[in-house]
């Protein structure tokens, strides 16, 4: 790290000093004994610029105090029959860690339907999985490995990727918001997978719009990407849709729930199902018995490129679906003129 970063972070920590109680309280749940890398993520996320990375974490502690976000892996979403929903419709799951010892996360973009519960039950979960990373998961692997660990890889299955997906854009604008704007710099890379035509043709569109931080991330393999993640994560950690060509990110996995990280029934999901239980018991709020009910976290508004790299899908997804019903009819036409015995005197 240059002395010009080593100077933004000192300016960083000083800032810091002035902060409100709460907001210094939410921080140390934030860090969990790594300020500076924390302080780094937020000056990353804006360029190393101080004054603008204070800002953000400013107000990404208040959001977290206004919300009540240092108890929210004290809410379970209840009853379980609720939940297992939600994890059957928003596919997202740990499959295991890199050669570095990174946390794999995978997720099952394309068969992901949101359509089981209302919106803040998915974005409760999403917040849930975010804080037990940080605060379990996040922690052990650097425990593990003997050094700091802030941050893991992404695995994205885009199999079953329609243009019905469309109607998902607003909710996934939201999700995304949240990671970008109170969990900035947390996913080292982005792998995409089995990218049907769809996805290629709004990749082509969105990729000119990314910061080039961004864009860097970001690695389209080839098929189900098995032969380039080996390279860097063992057998055992591949999300089970990369583990033969063709598997796609089905809902129930051939050797059960074992394999498949999508599951309630995973270790992974059982044991972040257990760690909120627990919590939960803990918590004086359980004097009473715990009432069904998600926990409403208020939306943050999108950072503007967020909203136009929104649009340009959601533009594309429409061009894709007008080509779709000219093509439909286009065939049907042929299809009736076919048919037609017509003589020309």
């Amino acid at each position: 790290m240059g002395i010009a970063n080593d100077d933004a972070i000192k300016q960083f920590e000083s800032l810091m000093e002035g902060v409100a109680e709460p907001l210094k309280r939410s921080f140390v749940n934030m860090h969990h004994g790594y300020p500076t890398e924390t302080y780094v993520r937020f000056l990353k996320a804006r360029d190393w610029n101080v004054e603008k990375a204070h800002k953000m974490l400013i107000d990404c502690l208040n959001w977290r105090v206004q919300n009540e976000i240092d108890n929210i892996l004290s809410k379970p979403i209840l009853p379980t029959e609720l939940y297992r929903k939600v994890r059957d419709s928003q596919l997202v799951g740990l499959s295991g860690y890199s050669n570095e010892g990174l946390p794999v996360i995978a997720v099952g973009v394309g068969h992901s339907t949101y359509d089981k519960a209302s919106v803040h039950y998915y974005v409760q979960s999403h917040i849930q999985m975010n804080e037990y990373r940080d605060r379990v998961v996040l922690p052990i692997a650097s425990q593990k490995y003997g050094r700091p660990i802030n941050t893991c890889l992404k695995v994205l299955d885009m199999t079953g990727l329609k243009l019905s997906a469309l109607n998902q854009v607003k909710l996934l604008t939201v999700i995304s918001s949240i990671d970008d704007l109170n969990y900035p710099e947390k996913t080292d890379t982005y792998y995409i997978v089995n990218a049907p035509y769809i996805f290629s043709a709004c990749w082509k569109v969105v990729k000119p719009l990314l910061q080039e931080r961004t864009r860097k991330k970001i690695q389209v393999l080839s098929g189900c990407g098995k032969d380039e993640l080996l390279k860097i994560m063992d057998y055992a950690s591949l999300p089970h849709f990369c583990k033969r060509e063709g598997s796609g990110s089905s809902r129930h996995s051939r050797n059960g729930t074992t394999d498949n990280c999508f599951s309630l029934d995973h270790a992974f999901h059982q044991e972040l199902y257990d760690y909120v239980q627990e919590q939960a018991a803990l918590t004086e709020s359980t004097i009473k018995p715990l009432k069904q009910g998600s926990f409403h976290v208020s939306f943050p508004e999108p950072d503007p490129d967020d909203t136009i790299i929104a649009q340009t899908i959601e533009s594309e997804f429409h061009r894709l679906e007008d080509q779709k019903d000219q093509n439909g009819l286009g065939r049907s036409l042929s299809k009736q003129m076919s048919g037609l015995d017509i003589t020309i005197n």
